[in-house]
């Protein structure tokens, strides 16, 4: 499922360049995730690198809004980084 970023937001833009879909941008008062090209980091590293940045413990959650297993997240990783060689 896609990340959420919650009210406990400081602004501080820890996150934004980490994120290598680029899901990440300055809404109008906090960051927020785009739900169509975060995939909790599946296909670049382990973990989401926004919630290892993040100095705000329980900031970055799972949204429930956007439930995806594991292989839909892979699809997306494929669609968004190698739709050239499908």
């Amino acid at each position: 499922m896609s990340l959420l970023i919650t009210k406990r937001c400081i602004n501080c833009d820890m996150c934004e360049p980490e994120c290598p879909n680029e899901a990440i941008s300055m809404g109008e008062h906090i960051y927020e995730i785009n739900s169509d090209r975060c995939t909790e980091c599946i296909g670049h590293y382990e973990t989401p690198t926004c919630q290892k940045v993040c100095p705000i413990p329980n900031t970055i959650l799972k949204d429930p809004a956007y439930p995806e297993s594991e292989e839909q997240l892979w699809d997306k990783f494929v669609l968004m980084h190698h739709a050239d060689k499908l």
